[in-house]
């Protein structure tokens, strides 16, 4: 994929042409959706095949999402599955930095972004070679990531999760929920603002302290959010939300984690966060189809 894109109505009201990256001075135009593949530099994520824990592991999981497409790799080295072991921030940063520079040394130009919802690790990622940080607190969980990513003038993912990874499935209650998640990102938005950053991607947090059907409501009214003038990414990937629901396991939800990307690029999404690159890459070539 690249951002040579053709442009038509409906893909103007969905995806306007101003909906830009500015990554390390490069200006990137999301006139289209984008997939992030995603590779876990970690043994315990909820869907055991995305689980890179070695070197080997971690460069072949590279070359896969690279050749199949993807416009950025998201390297992750802490699971933030429910109940998962907690990792330090020495053996994050080694785990993530050895992520990116394998991710380097096989195509200099991909996009990188980290998933991490600490400050120091997010700052030696960027110095190691990623270009944006994809943190699922949304600075929640450690009040030095904003400023940190404002230093660092990178991209900045905000999630929305109450709580940490360890709490969240009990903190489903909400008066309205889509009106306190907007409310919730304008506040950050702000506080981004604030700090220096000037670009910001929006993050429901599908499965973070939402419940089922809670996590449909908000796909359903995902358009709500585009008020907010910020691109939206969504990750429902193999998520419990499809296998529960369909009474499957990660590794045969698939065919649910394909048909809801179609819903989310129908509904507004921006950029697609993925296991399977090959399968959304498709996605969005159809949804573009469709609409051109």
């Amino acid at each position: 994929m690249t951002d040579n894109f053709i442009s038509s109505g409906i893909e103007d009201i969905l995806f306007p042409p101003k909906i830009t990256l500015n990554i390390k001075g490069k200006l990137h135009i999301i006139s289209q959706p984008w997939v992030m593949g995603i590779l876990n530099v970690t043994p315990d994520s909820f869907y055991a095949h995305s689980r890179t824990p070695d070197f080997t592991a971690i460069k072949n999981r590279a070359i896969q999402i690279i050749e199949e497409g993807a416009n950025i790799i998201d390297v992750g080295g802490y699971s933030t599955r429910p109940r998962a072991e907690d990792v330090s921030v020495e053996e994050e940063v080694r785990r993530v930095c050895t992520g990116i520079k394998v991710i380097r040394e096989i195509n200099a130009n991909i996009l990188i972004s980290v998933d991490t919802f600490r400050a120091e690790t997010a700052k030696a990622a960027v110095e190691a070679g990623a270009h944006i940080v994809n943190d699922v607190s949304g600075g929640n969980l450690d009040p030095d990531m904003i400023p940190t990513v404002g230093k660092l003038k990178a991209p900045y993912i905000c999630m929305h999760m109450r709580g940490n990874p360890s709490t969240m499935t009990s903190l489903t209650e909400y008066n309205n929920i889509e009106e306190e998640i907007l409310k919730y990102f304008a506040e950050k938005l702000n506080q981004c603002q604030e700090a220096g950053i000037n670009d910001v991607v929006l993050d429901l947090g599908f499965g973070f302290a939402k419940s089922m059907d809670q996590n449909y409501r908000l796909l359903k009214n995902l358009n709500y959010f585009k008020s907010l003038n910020a691109p939206i990414l969504v990750g429902v990937s193999r998520k419990s939300m499809i296998y529960r629901f369909l009474d499957v396991t990660p590794e045969k939800a698939l065919n649910g984690t394909t048909a809801l990307h179609m819903a989310a690029l129908i509904k507004g999404a921006n950029i697609l966060r993925v296991h399977d690159v090959k399968e959304a890459v498709e996605t969005v070539q159809l949804f573009k189809h469709i609409n051109s």
